[in-house]
């Protein structure tokens, strides 16, 4: 029974975050076409769009597991 309860956890877990990046993801038109062609306003969309790639890199390699040693 734990390991069905730690699997329920951890599909609930990734179900949380594969929502979060596609709302991150679907977002990016929506800001480029508010940043129009302003230079300072697409820099900060560059900035948060590098910061948030950071972000999800981080995420998935805490969360992968190591590979195991050749045999």
């Amino acid at each position: 029974m734990a390991l069905l309860d730690a699997l329920t956890a951890q599909v609930t877990a990734n179900t949380t975050v594969i929502e979060s990046a596609l709302t991150l993801i679907n977002g990016f038109a929506a800001q480029l076409a508010a940043a129009g062609t302003d230079p300072a306003a697409l820099a900060a969309l560059q900035a948060s769009l590098k910061s948030e790639d950071d972000k999800l890199a981080a995420a998935v390699a805490a969360n992968t597991p190591a590979a195991p040693p050749a045999p």
